[in-house]
C-alpha cells in the first residue's frame, strides 16, 4: 500500500489573475474527483481561501476607484452646470 502525497501550501498568490487561476484550478480539480482527496483537502482549502482574499481585495479597490472616479465627473458635471445658469 502507497502513503499518499501530500501538496505542498503554495504562497498566497500577488496579483488577481494568479489568484483567480489557482480558485479556478482548485474548483476543476475538485468537480473532477470521483473519491475526495481528503489528504490533500485543507491544502485546497487553504489555497483557496487565500486566493479568494486577494480577489476580493482587489476587486474591492477597483469599485472603490471606480466609485471615487465617478463621483468626481458627477461633482465636475454638476458645477459645469451651475455655472452654466
Amino acid at each position: 500500500m502507497t502513503t499518499p502525497t501530500r501538496r505542498r501550501k503554495k504562497a498566497a498568490p500577488k496579483t488577481f489573475k494568479a489568484a483567480y487561476d489557482i480558485l479556478k484550478t482548485n474548483a476543476e480539480q475538485l468537480q473532477q474527483q470521483d473519491e475526495p482527496d481528503i489528504d490533500n483537502l485543507m491544502t485546497t482549502v487553504e489555497e483557496s481561501i487565500a486566493a479568494y482574499r486577494v480577489c476580493e481585495t482587489r476587486i474591492n479597490a477597483v469599485q472603490q476607484a471606480l466609485d471615487a472616479a465617478f463621483a468626481e465627473e458627477d461633482r465636475t458635471e454638476s458645477s459645469d452646470q451651475n455655472s452654466n445658469r
